[in-house]
């Protein structure tokens, strides 16, 4: 995206963007490794038994949603970097905003995510701000939800982002 203006993004507020396929289907060795890594033992994610009498099957930790849609930054035959969260780097090149933070995340979970499992996603931009300064400078915030469904179309998981895109303050 190039030049934005304030009529743009009024026009891409509540528009769904991006909608894409993760890369790779829910992984059974990728759960055990990001528990074995943060020492999660519930048994939860290691026993298909107990899987089975809670969830009615294995399931991943709902903590893991992003991590099925997270491009890898190469892949064969593709012609540009993946990123995620794509809709925030439009923001900032077409804002002219060199830096962000993001300042809040929050995930609402629905239907959990199973091995096999293919999630597809989307991008909403919900809102953005006017021009505000703060200590970091001059930006303005926006809010970005990330739809997460899995195979059959059921929502799983809705993931917001708050960020605050800006220009650093002159020294003076």
């Amino acid at each position: 995206m190039s030049a934005i203006s304030v009529d743009d993004i009024d026009r891409l507020i509540g528009v769904e963007q991006y909608e894409e396929e993760g890369e790779f289907p829910v992984e059974q060795g990728y759960i055990w490794t990001t528990c074995s890594s943060v020492e999660n033992g519930n048994p939860l994610f290691w026993d298909e038994q107990v899987a089975e009498v809670v969830t009615g099957g294995p399931i991943a930790p709902p903590t893991m949603v992003s991590v099925w849609f997270r491009p890898h930054h190469w892949a064969p035959g593709r012609t540009t970097r993946g990123l995620p969260l794509q809709v925030h780097f439009d923001l900032k090149e077409g804002l002219g905003l060199p830096e962000a933070v993001m300042s809040d995340n929050t995930i609402v979970f629905y239907e959990p995510v199973r091995p096999g499992d293919r999630l597809r996603t989307r991008q909403i931009l919900r809102s953005v701000s006017d021009e505000k300064t703060t200590k970091l400078g001059t930006g303005r915030f926006w809010v970005i939800d990330v739809e997460y469904h899995n195979q059959r179309g059921d929502l799983v998981a809705v993931e917001s982002y708050t960020g605050f895109g800006y220009r650093r303050a002159e020294a003076a």
